[in-house]
Order: structure tokens, then sequence, then C-alpha cells
């Protein structure tokens, strides 16, 4: 059973490790093998996984003790009836993703990049899954974020995606203090619900709720298979996930959920590219599993999680071909595809339609709102600060070579 657990985390990891290594030291591997190793990892993975259901079925939950990384920092893993289901799901995805890669991105100049980021993200994921301890969750939630950050960015000549990458990781910097703090604040003592509102604090970043979700739509400038892994189905998930690992319920988490719930579903009405639909979608269901974990409804909102992680991880790999199949469908019908949805136009009224559309096409103001007052003073603020500071040591460098004069 131990060596089951730490294979979950260990295969990705070493393979992580060994295409980093053989990449620095400038070995040239095939594409066949580089993605070879990448699959077989995950699918070994997810392997384990489905070993360590059955074992978890039959002996139940384990944990797993591997020393200590320094005093106050216990190195334990943890497989339990909410963790395998997410391992399996994990490595299964990481299998499809990277198999579906290999066309999609062959002769592509970054394709070793993208594997190595690949194997990275699935190790990371395996990490936060499987920690038994805050302390160790947190080596995985980051690490997670810097894979998915440099995903979103994977196309850097574009000014596109590197501000998109750089969206995501700012995003991700700003919400991770929750998490800092709710370890910090377990290490001393402090309860359940200022834990519990520090963790939901780096689920609005993580999982992209309201008001921190303006990177998600943004993250879609990434390659389509990242897409449909980090921001589709695992990535967002790690929020809930999270919530659920600490028992953290309560009005709080239900009111974020129900907020970003409707923001998502306005907003996302009145997108125009598939690819930005599907990220608000992707939001309103994660909103939605905040919901059930909030009212305690566990059970259902990792069913909810796994299911949803599956369906939208394959619309997004399937949203480039969608302009195609529609006029295919088009064709077949000998007609334009009748439109749907039109069940808000009968119950809204004409003048509040009109301004219901123009806030979900500004995306609810919330990104120049956040701009405009929290950015853009905080920016100046710093910026002063370094001016006042460059003055004061200009002094006192001037008095001091007046002195030794």
């Amino acid at each position: 059973m131990n060596a089951l657990v730490i294979a979950g985390v260990g295969v990705p990891l070493v393979t992580f490790l060994v295409l980093a290594v053989a990449l620095w030291f400038g070995l040239v591997w095939t594409e066949r093998a580089v993605s070879g190793l990448v699959v077989g990892a995950a699918a070994l993975s997810a392997l384990v996984g489905l070993a360590l259901a059955v074992v978890c079925i039959v002996e139940g939950p384990s944990v797993v003790s591997l020393g200590t990384w320094f005093a106050g920092f216990p190195l334990r893993l943890r497989a339990d009836w909410l963790s395998v289901p997410m391992v399996v799901l994990c490595g299964l995805l990481g299998c499809l993703i990277g198999a579906f890669s290999q066309r999609y991105l062959h002769r592509d100049p970054g394709y070793r990049r993208f594997y190595l980021l690949l194997a990275l993200f699935v190790a990371a994921v395996q990490v936060v899954v499987l920690a038994g301890t805050l302390d160790l969750l947190v080596v995985g939630w980051e690490l997670a974020g810097l894979a998915s950050a440099l995903l979103i960015a994977f196309f850097h000549h574009r000014p596109g995606p590197v501000a998109g990458g750089l969206r995501a990781f700012i995003t991700y910097r700003i919400s991770d203090i929750g998490l800092i703090g709710a370890v910090i604040a377990e290490h001393h003592g402090a309860g359940h619900g200022v834990v519990g509102l520090l963790l939901l604090w780096a689920v609005l970043g993580k999982s992209a709720q309201f008001p921190l979700g303006g990177w998600l739509p943004r993250a879609m400038e990434g390659p389509t298979p990242s897409s449909a892994i980090c921001y589709g189905a695992i990535s967002v998930s790690l929020g809930p996930y999270l919530l659920l690992r600490n028992g953290i319920d309560g009005p709080a988490v239900v009111a974020v959920g129900v907020v970003t719930a409707l923001y998502a579903t306005l907003v996302g009405r009145a997108q125009t590219d598939i690819k930005s639909s599907l990220a608000f979608a992707s939001m309103t269901q994660i909103a939605l599993v905040l919901i059930e974990v909030g009212l305690g409804w566990n059970v259902l909102a990792l069913v909810h999680l796994i299911t949803h992680a599956v369906l939208r991880s394959g619309q997004i790999l399937r949203s480039p071909s969608l302009l195609h199949d529609h006029h295919h469908l088009e064709q077949s019908l000998g007609a334009p595809v009748p439109t749907t949805g039109r069940h808000f136009e009968r119950l809204v009224p004409a003048r509040l339609r009109t301004w219901l559309y123009r806030f979900a096409l500004e995306r609810g103001y919330v990104d120049a709102f956040l701009v405009d007052r929290l950015v853009n003073p905080l920016v100046r603020t710093v910026n002063r600060a370094a001016a006042a500071e460059d003055r004061w040591t200009t002094t006192v460098a001037a008095n001091r070579q007046a002195v030794s004069r």
C-alpha cells in the first residue's frame, strides 16, 4: 500500500526530472520518445490510482509518512475516498492530453518544452491530491500554478499569450497569500473558521471565482490541449478539492458559489468565441460545485467535479472543429441551425435586457474596476515609494561623501 501511494506521486515526478535533465544537457530525443515517456507515466499513474482504489476498499484509507523535511514540516501522503479518484482522473486526463498532443504539436519548436511542462503539471497535481498535510500541499499547489502559467505563455513570441500567462501568475500569487496564511494560522492554533476563510481566498484565484476569475478566458491563449487539462478540468478543480480535503463548508462558500454562478452564466452568454464560452461555463460549474461543498454535499461535489472535468476536457479538445461541425450541420439541415436558450428573452424586459447585454459584454466591469481602483493606485504607491527611496539613498550617499572629504 505504501509503495503504491508513493508511486502515485513518484512516477510523474521522476518522469519530469528525467526530461528536465535530458533537456538541460542538450540531449535531443525524438518526439515519439518524449511523448511516449510522458503518456506512459500518466497512464501508469492512473493504473496506480486504480490499484489504490481497490486497496482502499479492502483495507481502508492509508497515511504514509515520509519523515520530516524540517521541524514542523512532516511529509505525509494520504490515500482515501477523496484523493484516489482524483489520482485516477489526473492520470487518465494527462494520458489523453499527451496522446492528443502528439499530432497537435507535431514539429512545433516547443514540442519537448510542452511535454516537460505537462509532466510537471501532472506530478504537481498528484502531490496536491495525495498530500496529507497543508504544508506539503503548498508545494504541489505552487508547482501546478507555475506549470499552468508557463503553458498559457507557451507561444511566447506573441504578446497575447505572455500577457495571459502573467495575468494568471499574478492572480495566483495574490490568492496564494490565503493558502500560505492558512498554513501559518494552522501552525499557530487558529480556529477552523479563520483557516477556512483563508483557504476560500486561495480558491478564488486558483478556481477563477468572482472577482478574481478574469484570468481564465485569457488562459485560453495557450495550446488547446493544455487549456483542456488545466482550465477546463484539473487546475480549476483544485480549489473545491482543497475545501473538501480540509472540511471547509458554510455560508461564505455558498455565497461565493452563488455570486460566481450568476455572474459567469450571464457573461458567458455574451461571448462570441467558443473558448471564452467554455471558460465561463467552467467557471459556472466550479461555482456550483462550491455551492455543494458549502452545503456539505461532499460526495455529490466530488462526482460533479470529476464528471465536469471529463466533459469539459472533451469539449475544449473539440473546440477547434466546432465551426466546421456547425457548417456541416447547416448543410445537412439545408437551413441555419435554430437558436436555443431564448427563455431569458421572454422573462426579461427589453430595457433591462439591453443593459444586461452590455454588462455581460464588458464582463461585469470587474476587470476595469480592479485595474482602475486597485492595481493602478497600488502601482502608483509603489512607484512613489521607490522614488522616495531613491531620493533618500542619494541624499545619504551625498552626505557620506561630504563627510569623508
